[in-house]
């Protein structure tokens, strides 16, 4: 008989290799990174636009309200709706809405014509379209690649997205800087004028490459495909009644919601307050520790798809490790009084929730039946996208009565106090990754 040395096992397939073969995923892939390329124009673009044009922060929040506030309140119906009609013909109809918008826009900045009534409108426009295209474009991953292959996927795209991220200031900034700031009014704003037709046509081009995506066949159940269209909020409900029977989605999506209202608004208000109120740091230790943390999220994703079985016990074992981590890795940011400091613990803070950030992705793709997955995806980021303007008002508030060594050390160390508790009172630590046959 042969030995086994004489006819070696065939080594693994590398996941990545073959998505990348996949012409579904590279047209899918190159269209979303242009798109959050794109979209990194805007986020620069528009608050200094209003800035010029008004000198009030006041005008300025109340925009990024209107842009904030119905994506967070319509982020669940767009949730339903993708999951009635398919996240790609959602997410088409949502392209070319924003190609729309923010070509008006760029149009209206580039002839010297709008006013503050129309920032207002099309701010609470793009804000709506949004609603509806981030559950859109979280949940088609899994009609364009085999279940097995989406983690490796999630790792590239959120790599991508984290690329962007880096990337799209700085272009966007150099743009604005060489082409015109509107320092001198709107008709001077020529650069920020570009950088909204350039995002216009980053949507042109994506809604392109997304038509050439086919989708994977999913044979739908004769009853559902014969049955009538459920009304959207009572579809909503059924997600939700759905996702809270499920004792262990229910359990993450509580833990998330905590972490979300605890840790969302020290990391968004505190880190920025830091910076500028310590003499030895300042705006540009601020960039510093920002692209630290980017970074390090970026290296974090990069390193769950390199090493996909990596794990401490079970996967909810791992999230509460990793997030205790992060919470001991708080504690001690309002202390620091040098960039250098600073700068290491937000990277080893993006290291560890950018390596999460992918599995959590993935186990929730696979987890949720193919019918919910819109409406699982939209309320994970209504935890986050919603509740963060809660959180970062109690910061505020906070703040006007404690210091930022207390606030951050409260933070750091309320992370690991919901850690334990959910370890020692939930089924979070024995959340498994596994196919749901051996569950």
């Amino acid at each position: 008989m042969p030995s086994t040395h004489d006819n070696p096992a065939p080594p693994r397939a590398d996941p990545r290799a073959a998505l990348l073969r996949d012409p579904n995923f590279r047209w899918l892939t190159s269209g979303s990174a242009l798109t959050m390329l794109g979209d990194q124009f805007t986020l620069i673009a528009l608050p200094w636009l209003v800035l010029q044009m008004t000198g009030d922060t006041l005008v300025l929040g109340t925009v990024l309200a209107l842009m904030s506030v119905p994506r967070a309140l319509f982020i669940l119906i767009g949730g339903a709706l993708v999951d009635r009609y398919s996240p790609k013909e959602v997410l088409m109809l949502t392209k070319y809405i924003n190609l729309v918008l923010l070509a008006l826009l760029s149009g209206l900045v580039l002839t010297g014509t709008l006013t503050l009534w129309m920032v207002y409108a099309l701010s609470l426009a793009i804000g709506l379209a949004t609603a509806f295209s981030i559950p859109a474009g979280t949940s088609l991953m899994p009609h364009v690649v085999p279940r097995a292959q989406l983690q490796a996927a999630n790792g590239i795209s959120l790599g991508l997205r984290q690329l962007t991220m880096f990337l799209g200031p700085l272009l966007a900034g150099l743009l604005i800087v060489l082409f015109g700031d509107g320092s001198a009014g709107t008709a001077s704003a020529t650069g920020i004028g570009i950088a909204f037709a350039l995002d216009a046509l980053s949507f042109g081009v994506s809604a392109w490459t997304l038509a050439k995506v086919r989708t994977l066949a999913a044979a739908a159940p004769a009853a559902a495909s014969s049955a009538a269209p459920q009304a959207v909020l009572a579809s909503v409900a059924q997600g939700l009644a759905h996702f809270w029977r499920d004792a262990e989605l229910r359990t993450c999506f509580l833990y998330w919601s905590a972490i979300a209202l605890f840790i969302m608004g020290p990391i968004h208000i505190a880190v920025p307050v830091l910076a500028s109120s310590t003499p030895t740091l300042g705006a540009a230790a601020f960039g510093t520790m920002l692209g630290a943390h980017g970074a390090g999220t970026l290296a974090g994703m990069v390193a769950s798809g390199m090493f996909p079985r990596l794990r401490v016990g079970s996967l909810g074992l791992t999230i509460l490790v990793f997030d205790a981590i992060i919470g001991l890795l708080f504690i001690p940011m309002g202390m620091i009084n040098a960039v250098w400091q600073g700068a290491a613990l937000m990277l080893a803070i993006g290291l560890l929730g950018g390596f999460m950030q992918v599995r959590v992705f993935t186990w929730i793709q696979q987890r949720v039946p193919p019918m919910l997955i819109g409406r699982a995806m939209s309320l994970f980021m209504f935890i986050f996208m919603g509740l963060a303007p809660i959180s970062a008002a109690v910061t505020g508030w906070l703040m006007k009565s404690i210091t930022l060594t207390q606030l951050f050390a409260a933070s750091g160390g309320t992370l690991v106090v919901l850690v334990a508790l959910a370890f020692v009172l939930t089924p979070l630590r024995q959340v498994t990754d596994a196919p749901a046959a051996a569950r």
